[in-house]
């Protein structure tokens, strides 16, 4: 059974920084890319605020840089992914989908979390070209023109009030008569005059065809359909966190993400540690997730440190 110093789960900004540190210290990790290799980034386009690339950078080619970089200093990066865990003993089981067993010291978890879509064929088609998750993200690009965006809970109204700064118009899409926001994130976009709410609205389709040009909605109650003019579409009806294999193992909230203890990336058990987009609910940038990475890297190679494995 082969057994090392620090196994890292995901392959996103976090995966690929905590490699990089994890190498440097000498702990020899090996990271499981997962099921999508370079995670949420891989379906990016344009990435224009990530320190260091002034003219920007595609989110596939980031990726790639990261993980050469982690390369460089001697990760081993495998295209696999890590089906199960054992937390059991102090060292660390984990088994790969093709049925390897191995054993980790240490274990950094950086799974990240997948945006939910509304299953529209035509989200799929304009992805990229008008079509995000994020509107932190891509907002920049729709600046001065009419977007809309989808969802009722406290992230749709942030990025609606965001996108409220940059855009001429925000039209946001909320399928019932009420939003699960909070009082405050609500008055504040019902506040904004650039920021239109159609209650009782849900998508039927995103108009386009090489880039957003509207959406086509119909209204929950009477089933009237019309269309609005846009230029871009966000959808914010949430993420979930890739984190179903450590549910029973690790302390989660109540959507999915892994608590840690203050301060630190470290989890309830010894020896892992959780960092990137499977632990943070509030930020979800990859910057963030870097900087977790790091923080995860770190925090492993005292616990190695401690412990008297390094």
């Amino acid at each position: 059974m082969e057994r090392h110093k620090c196994v890292i789960i995901g392959s996103g900004p976090a995966g690929y920084t905590a490699a990089i540190y994890a190498a440097r210290a000498n702990l020899a990790p090996i990271l499981y890319t997962g099921s999508d290799p370079g995670g949420q980034l891989m379906i990016t386009t344009d990435v224009e605020n990530y320190p260091g690339y002034p003219d920007g950078i595609m989110g596939p080619q980031m990726m790639e840089d990261f993980k050469k970089q982690a390369e460089r200093f001697g990760t081993d990066v495998r295209y696999e992914m890590i089906a199960s865990v054992d937390f059991t003993g102090p060292v660390h089981q984990l088994t790969t989908e093709g049925g390897t067993v191995l054993e980790a010291d240490s274990v950094i978890i950086s799974t990240g979390a997948s945006a939910k879509w509304l299953g529209i064929e035509s989200e799929q088609k304009l992805m990229n070209k008008g079509v995000s998750a994020c509107a932190v993200c891509d907002g920049f690009f729709f600046k001065g023109t009419p977007v809309a965006i989808v969802g009722g809970g406290d992230t749709a109204c942030e990025e609606a009030s965001y996108l409220s700064k940059i855009c001429t118009e925000v039209h946001m899409l909320v399928r019932r008569d009420e939003m699960r926001a909070s009082k405050i994130m609500q008055e504040r976009v019902k506040n904004t005059d650039n920021i239109t709410i159609h209650w009782n609205t849900s998508t039927v389709e995103i108009l386009g065809q090489d880039e957003v040009t509207g959406a086509l909605v119909e209204d929950t109650r009477t089933g009237e359909r019309r269309e609005i003019s846009v230029n871009a579409f966000f959808v914010a009806i949430g993420h979930k966190p890739n984190t179903d294999i450590f549910k029973g193992w690790l302390d989660l909230n109540p959507a999915g993400y892994i608590l840690t203890k203050a301060d630190s990336t470290h989890t309830k058990v010894e020896g892992v540690f959780a960092s990137g987009d499977a632990q943070d609910f509030t930020y979800r940038q990859a910057v963030t997730a870097a900087g977790t990475g790091c923080m995860a890297a770190l925090d492993a190679e005292r616990y190695l440190t401690e412990k008297g494995i390094i």
